[in-house]
């Protein structure tokens, strides 16, 4: 499993934001800045994609934090596909200018990590769920477990996920990150509230999407 301080930019775009930092200003030392402007609005979308900010925890003991920042797209009574439950999903779709660093919603460990690759339908559609590219941890939280799914989207083409079987996570604890949009769900316990509805704007980490 992967940690480290929070860098304020996120170490996968490292590459993606010094290659095109340097593309712009080799074009404008060449060519004249004017031709270099794309290069540069490029970079600027590279550091505003792969921005990694901290985030305080919230002392709650029974919340369920969310795991990335965007809008909720779905609070609803569904079957799990990956522990064959009936939940509470909760889906946190992403777009291109939300924060992709993925954050474990709650204290546990993890008891399976199942990849499946897919489509990349747009993750706003509700059959991306099942259809698209992603990444399933499941985490056991004692007498209960939750299931957080990494769900790639329309042009997100990498799905990065940093735990195994056996970690111990905690809330707030950066686990994984998903390039240039993309969709997370919850699969929660039905004994859980939810905390958000459809359309609401949540902040990984900041945000109680449910308290169990």
């Amino acid at each position: 499993m992967s940690t480290y301080p929070h860098p304020l930019l996120a170490r996968e775009g490292w590459p993606f934001i010094g290659g095109s930092l340097l593309a712009a200003v080799v074009v404008w030392v060449l060519a004249g800045f004017w031709w270099s402007a794309p290069l540069w609005i490029v970079a600027v979308f590279c550091i505003q994609f792969f921005r990694d900010p901290p985030r305080a925890v919230p002392a709650q003991a029974n919340a369920v934090l969310a795991p990335a920042d965007g809008r909720i797209v779905k609070v609803e009574r569904v079957g799990d596909p990956y522990t064959e439950r009936d939940t509470l999903l909760v889906s946190v779709f992403m777009n291109v200018f939300n924060v992709h660093s993925n954050r474990s919603p709650v204290d546990g460990t993890v008891e399976q990590v199942d990849y499946r690759p897919g489509k990349f339908i747009n993750a706003d559609l509700d059959k991306a769920s099942t259809e698209n590219e992603r990444n399933a941890m499941v985490i056991s939280l004692g007498s209960e477990r939750i299931t957080v799914v990494q769900v790639a989207g329309l042009i997100a083409r990498r799905i990065l996920c940093y735990v195994k079987p056996g970690d111990v996570l905690q809330r707030g604890q950066r686990y994984g990150f998903i390039r240039f949009g993309s969709r997370v769900d919850v699969y929660l316990p039905l004994s859980a509230r939810p905390k958000v509805a459809v359309g609401d704007v949540v902040y990984a980490t900041r945000t109680v999407i449910a308290e169990l």
